[in-house]
């Protein structure tokens, strides 16, 4: 699918007020008189019309929800640094404060490639009373991604089904063969985006040109100061937003800080590194709080885990009609790790699988983590995220810089090896971008909020700390637990701070930290 664009030409008068821009600049923008773009009306609309609303059904805690659900656009350019050039309509998505406005808030739920609007159309954010009453909610999907030119790149499933080939192998015993599959695989796949969206589309799919595209959002929504909660990614956008617009800036949450500086390799190799310490906190909750856990000790919970495995490779689950084998349930459990609220049913799987169970609460459990898995039209996501992580990070071009980054995510995790790593080798030949800026410290932007959760199986807790020390005025809350993000999750402690700053209470104390609700 090719991105919705079109072309617009400005008057001579317009284009007067734009600064001489430089493909490749840091920060092209306009910073010092009106952007072409500002000034945009936005004509929102219900999202939903009755046949869908009734289709979709009510919110259980929140029926109107999908009801009151406002969607719109706004126009911006492909290229910052040529108004004149391609325009991109940008997806929004507003769910209207309760009360009285005071302005808007703008989120964004991380990836790169995850759709806001499809989030709020999910479900209501589980946010206080004060900011549903005091903030229009907002959403959008960033360039790219879902309803904002979001495209697949042919060769996707190739790379998936190669990755998947590989999965359990150790790095050093991949044979010379399949490392050259991997990157003829792996070159199709950029040559399949670069064919869907072109080159010019991709050089300016950098975090750097979201946060401006965001500024033209905070304008198109009246508001004189950005305020943001940022998951995950997000919170890259609202780091540099701060750093380029810090006169816009307002309160600002940055929740799960991802890092500014690696490159794709030694990134994903932490990010591995952060999911082993995530698995080692939940061993640690299942035989310290569980009430049934099938691990003897800490030191031999991989080992036991490995013998369910095992039991799965041999004689697989039959869930819903497909048979289930280690690296499903691999998967279940990363993504249970994401959550905490699910680390009491996930102890209790394991232990009726090491007793051997293999219907009641097992598949009953199994069923419904399968039935949550839902998923946009297949490459989506993953051709986004592809190409932001491509754009905004250093990317080796050498094979054998792969290799060696897979060995140490493997050495970092055993059980989940390195199998991430390979997943970016499409950035070994990934076209020209924008170059994206690392120095990030936003001194003159006013106090930021900083969010880091110690078991955070996806954006390390180091990470955190490392973002609050860069930026300047910057101050860390820290969630005890598990989890991804802590933000909006029914951990009181986190939300009653994030909300008091949001709501101009200021940041909370030096080193605030909250304690694991488990």
């Amino acid at each position: 699918m090719r991105v919705r664009v079109r072309r617009r030409l400005f008057g001579a008068g317009v284009l007067a007020t734009i600064l001489a821009l430089t493909p490749g600049a840091p920060f092209a923008d306009v910073k010092d008189g009106p952007h072409p773009f500002h000034g945009q009306h936005i004509d929102w609309e219900p999202c939903l019309d009755q046949d869908e609303l009734a289709e979709a059904g009510p919110i259980e805690g929140d029926p109107d929800w999908r009801a009151r659900l406002e969607c719109g656009t706004i126009t911006v350019p492909v290229d910052h640094g040529d108004p004149e050039g391609e325009l991109l309509e940008l997806a929004l998505i507003r769910q209207p404060a309760r009360g009285a406005s005071r302005g808007s808030l703008v989120f964004d739920f991380g990836g790169p490639g995850v759709s806001g609007i499809d989030t709020f159309r999910a479900g209501a954010l589980p946010l206080g009373r004060g900011v549903r009453e005091n903030f229009d909610l907002v959403s959008f999907d960033p360039r790219g991604v879902g309803d904002s030119g979001g495209f697949t790149c042919r060769g996707h499933a190739d790379l998936d089904g190669l990755l998947a080939q590989i999965r359990g192998i150790d790095p050093d015993d991949l044979p010379e063969r399949a490392l050259r599959k991997l990157e003829r695989i792996a070159h199709d796949f950029t040559t399949g985006c670069v064919d869907a969206v072109g080159e010019d589309f991709l050089f300016n799919m950098g975090t750097v040109n979201v946060a401006r595209d965001l500024d033209l959002v905070r304008d198109a929504l009246g508001d004189d100061r950005l305020r943001y909660v940022g998951y995950s990614y997000g919170t890259s956008i609202g780091a540099h937003y701060a750093e380029m617009y810090p006169e816009r800036s307002g309160a600002l949450v940055l929740d799960g800080a991802v890092t500014i500086d690696g490159d794709v390799i030694t990134d994903t190799v932490e990010q591995t590194a952060g999911l082993q310490t995530s698995w080692e906190a939940f061993v640690a909750y299942c035989l310290d709080t569980a009430p049934e856990c099938p691990f003897t000790g800490m030191e031999t919970a991989s080992e036991e885990l490995e013998t369910l495995l095992d039991g799965l490779d041999t004689e697989p689950l039959r869930i819903d009609g497909r048979e289930l084998d280690r690296y499903d349930l691999l998967d279940l459990l990363r993504g249970t790790l994401h959550t905490e609220q699910l680390w009491p049913g996930a102890a209790l799987l394991l232990a009726g699988l090491a007793a051997d169970e293999r219907d009641g609460f097992v598949t009953d459990y199994l069923s419904s983590l399968s039935d949550d898995a839902t998923e946009e039209p297949p490459g989506a996501d993953e051709a986004a995220h592809i190409a932001v992580r491509c754009a905004d990070h250093p990317r080796p071009t050498d094979t054998a810089d792969y290799l060696q980054g897979a060995r140490e995510a493997e050495d970092a995790s055993p059980l989940f090896g390195g199998s991430e790593v390979w997943r970016m080798l499409p950035c070994a030949t990934w076209p020209d971008t924008e170059v994206t800026p690392t120095a990030l410290s936003a001194p003159m932007a006013p106090p930021i909020l900083v969010v880091g959760t110690v078991g955070d199986p996806a954006t390390p807790y180091t990470w955190a700390r490392e973002l609050t020390e860069q930026l300047g005025s910057a101050g860390l809350l820290t969630y005890e637990g598990g989890g991804h993000t802590a933000y909006g999750a029914g951990r009181a402690c986190v939300d009653e701070a994030v909300e008091n700053y949001l709501l101009g209470g200021g940041l909370p104390g030096r080193d605030t930290t909250c304690p694991s609700v488990l």
